[in-house]
């Protein structure tokens, strides 16, 4: 048992307090880091607002990055000094587990949101010996420490701390976008890709559908910043939602034809619609926003009978062992730019930098913690 700092989500609060608290000595399968950086995500702001699965009080945090400190009896995946990145949690024994699709662990949701161990018990209590909620997304890295699941933990190599730190969106965010893109719709020659809320997951699809073959590249959103943005990274047309009829504009630059490719990461049913409406024959949209409310969404059965597709997809259906070491390596060959999108802040400003992503003002927050 030793103690750290973490920021606390009590009931009822909608803010987190840094506090105090008491981390359990790694279990077997367990892992503990010194977080350097911790993205912050819609799903934490989501879940503090007690609008998701987590019980509270817990400690958030689903995009960290650091430095190993101490290992359990029979960790195999890192070693004392290794640079990792955090993800999510996975069983590894389920079908989906075994056949390389972690995302769609059978578990998932119990493993990621259940604020504990499989076996019931969390990692983290107050000093005063209340339990906290623990191993969000098998890590909880708002936390100057974090004890985290194995399968949460991926090795990278990288120039130092500074870097390490701003590689932390990956480890959700960014994968998420990508993956979806890479791993699931895989864009071919003369395709085009739609990409449905230029937040900080669309416009990482946006950057990886700029590495296939895809013909046009299209974002839409209603915020012209995140447009401009678009365009500096890959997009080839951008729609502006609020000004401009999104339907019309996508036959015009599909030539009527529709999409090949779209992905909707707004999280707006509305949109949802709108993306399965202006698929071409044999689409397919790729859905990764997820609504805190009114999930329910509505399309012509009829007008998919010819081949058109509707897929969910999770953390871009990626291996995190495979997959985020190779975003590490297109980020370093400059060929993902995500670092754009990037502001950083003091883990003692994570509510300022929780309103400013909620705002839309940032759009991806990383906190920073010092060496």
């Amino acid at each position: 048992m030793f103690e750290t700092r973490a920021a606390v989500v009590r009931p009822g609060s909608g803010t987190f307090t840094w506090e105090n608290v008491r981390l359990e000595d790694p279990r077997p399968d367990e892992v503990v880091v010194r977080v350097v950086g911790a993205g912050i995500c819609h799903t934490d702001l989501a879940t503090r607002d007690e609008k998701l699965h987590t019980p509270m009080p817990a400690v958030l945090g689903h995009e960290g990055a650091g430095v190993v400190e101490a290992v359990g009896s029979a960790v195999t995946r890192v070693a004392v000094g290794d640079h990792v990145l955090l993800s999510f949690s996975s069983c590894g024994h389920c079908s989906a587990c075994q056949h390389g699709h972690p995302g769609y662990c059978e578990t998932f949701i119990a493993r990621n949101f259940g604020g504990r161990r499989p076996d019931g018990t969390t990692p983290i209590s107050t000093p005063e010996g209340e339990p906290l909620g623990g191993r969000f997304f098998g890590q909880s890295s708002f936390s100057v420490r974090a004890v985290v699941d194995e399968r949460s933990v991926v090795a990278v190599e990288t120039s130092g701390e500074d870097e390490l730190a701003l590689l932390a969106p990956i480890g959700c965010g960014v994968q998420t976008g990508a993956g979806a893109i890479l791993n699931e719709l895989r864009p071919g020659a003369g395709d085009t890709v739609a990409v449905f809320g230029a937040g900080a997951v669309g416009l990482s699809a946006v950057m990886a559908a700029a590495l296939t073959p895809a013909t046009r590249v299209i974002a839409i959103d209603i915020v012209p910043s995140r447009l401009e943005l678009a365009l500096e990274v890959g997009a080839t047309d951008v729609i502006n939602g609020r000004e401009e009829d999104t339907a019309a504009r996508l036959a015009e630059i599909t030539g009527g034809r529709g999409l090949t490719h779209a992905l909707e990461s707004s999280g707006v049913p509305a949109l949802l619609r709108q993306a399965i409406d202006s698929l071409a024959v044999g689409g397919t949209v790729a859905v990764v926003g997820a609504p805190a409310t009114g999930t329910d969404g509505t399309f012509d059965v009829n007008f998919l009978l010819n081949g058109r597709s509707i897929r969910g997809v999770t953390e871009g259906d990626s291996d995190v062992l495979t997959f985020i070491p190779a975003l590490v390596d297109l980020y370093r060959a400059g060929r993902l730019p995500f670092d754009r999108m990037i502001r950083t802040y003091r883990p003692e400003e994570i509510n300022e930098a929780a309103a400013d992503a909620a705002s839309g003002a940032v759009l991806k927050p990383v906190l920073r913690f010092p060496s």
